[in-house]
């Protein structure tokens, strides 16, 4: 075999914690290659975070049409007029651009990208389509995809992936999951007309979330007309002569009607086809690569950042690991590494649901009774002339006698967007007393957070 290519950093996998780390290590000198036989951009360009809030950005202007006529907009249309081919076709287009930015950047950045499967063959030589490349470094970013369940009949449904992939819009969909993605999917088939039920194996979905979030969501989302069933465990799905699917349940109720099933139970690692023991790195009992506060592994020079690793599965925590790896690696910078202690989140349904730091729940169990909690609820203006309103629903976590901001929850609309200020408030070790002190914006809905008292 002829002698392996050799360089500075090999990236496994083109995501975005790859990408950033690639480029960020050739910006400080480093002569790195990326290896990838997928489209560049991972689960968050292609089966992700875009489509998934272009998605989003149509179900809240067929939630708008529906309120156009209570601020007494005449509009003669059928309901929630969408047209699904049209709208993948343009979303398609518009990933494909992306796609080909992310190749111009690695070119200007002047990383290689090798195309293929890689394997290791020890800890420093990876093998891509019978070609061998060493390093000094390898990082690990090979992401995650989504699981099926081993049922009888699984086959029928599909997952995220296929989601993105659908040409007709589903009729009737049924969600089977607890997480955000299937909140977020089940929120936005039924603001674009389709009928959703949503089945979830406990009494509420969401439950790593805030339960101020899960309960107003939740309550939300079925006024909405979102049937959610609770406490359902699925045994099996038929199809019917008609084509149409039927769920029987580990109770034996059947529930029939549907021409969509999705999965959303869950993710796993890329690491099967990895030969990680050529290497001796740990795979704990799931797959996933764990890591120290510095995305070490178990193996000196072998490192892995983003969803392989089963910590904070999004792409701005990837992306911020993998960058400041880079620069502790290569830029001189021997204490950089991503704080996990403050990552803000937001559920993608309609209304979105934000969140920050603690849990209620997790901040009594850390601090006991040094928690105080500032919780308002109210109809935003924007919902004034509206016949049926929704509600807006904010929560502040603050521990100790000076009242510091550990959590902060937010369900209504425009949480996506205000949160991100208040994180920054929150970084920087923010009190009760700050919040208080801060002039509202008035009328908007964020104004709350600096008036609860």
């Amino acid at each position: 075999m002829a002698t392996a290519s050799h360089y500075d950093l090999l990236v496994l996998g083109g995501g975005s914690g790859g990408l950033a780390m690639a480029r960020r290590a050739a910006g400080h000198g480093a002569r790195c290659a990326l290896i990838e036989a997928d489209k560049l951009g991972g689960t968050c360009v292609h089966r992700g975070c875009i489509p998934k809030k272009l998605f989003w950005y149509a179900a809240q202007i067929a939630h708008a049409l529906d309120m156009a006529p209570d601020y007494a907009f005449a509009l003669d249309l059928p309901s929630r007029p969408f047209d699904w081919p049209r709208f993948k076709v343009a979303r398609d287009a518009y990933l494909k651009r992306l796609n080909q930015l992310y190749e111009t950047g690695l070119e200007d950045s002047h990383v290689t990208l090798i195309r293929g499967h890689g394997r290791f063959v020890d800890e420093h030589t990876l093998e891509v389509e019978g070609r061998r490349y060493q390093a000094d470094h390898i990082v690990i970013a090979t992401g995650s995809r989504p699981v099926v369940p081993t049922l009888p009949g699984a086959r029928y449904g599909i997952t995220s992936d296929g989601f993105f992939g659908l040409f007709t819009q589903p009729r009737r969909a049924a969600i089977v999951g607890s997480g955000y993605i299937a909140t977020e999917h089940a929120a936005l088939l039924h603001a674009l007309g389709s009928e959703v039920t949503l089945l979830i194996r406990r009494e509420w979905f969401l439950n790593a979330f805030d339960e101020m979030i899960r309960n107003a969501l939740m309550e939300e989302m079925e006024r909405q007309g979102i049937q959610i069933m609770s406490n359902v465990m699925v045994a099996g799905i038929a199809r019917d002569a008609e084509g149409q699917l039927e769920i029987t349940t580990t109770s034996g109720q059947r529930i029939a009607g549907f021409d969509c099933l999705l999965w959303a139970v869950g993710r796993a690692p890329n690491t099967d086809h990895l030969e990680l023991a050529a290497a001796g790195v740990h795979r704990d009992r799931d797959g996933f690569v764990p890591t120290d506060d510095f995305q070490n592994t178990n193996v000196p020079g072998i490192y892995a950042v983003g969803d392989v690793t089963g910590r904070a599965a999004l792409t701005p925590v990837a992306i911020a690991a993998g960058r400041r790896l880079a620069d502790r690696l290569f830029g001189g910078e021997a204490g950089s590494h991503l704080d996990y202690g403050l990552i803000p989140t937001v559920i993608f349904a309609h209304p979105p649901a934000a969140s920050a730091g603690l849990t209620e729940d997790a901040a009594r169990s850390r601090h006991g009774s040094a928690v105080k909690i500032y919780q308002t609820r109210f109809v935003p203006l924007q919902q004034a002339f509206a016949q049926v309103k929704s509600r807006c629903t904010m929560k502040l976590v603050t521990v100790g006698t000076e009242e510091r901001v550990v959590g902060c929850h937010i369900v209504g609309p425009g949480a996506d967007e205000m949160l991100q200020g208040f994180v920054v408030a929150m970084g920087m070790g923010a009190c009760k007393r700050d919040f208080d002190r801060t002039l509202a914006i008035h009328p908007t809905a964020a104004e709350e957070l600096v008036l609860m008292r």
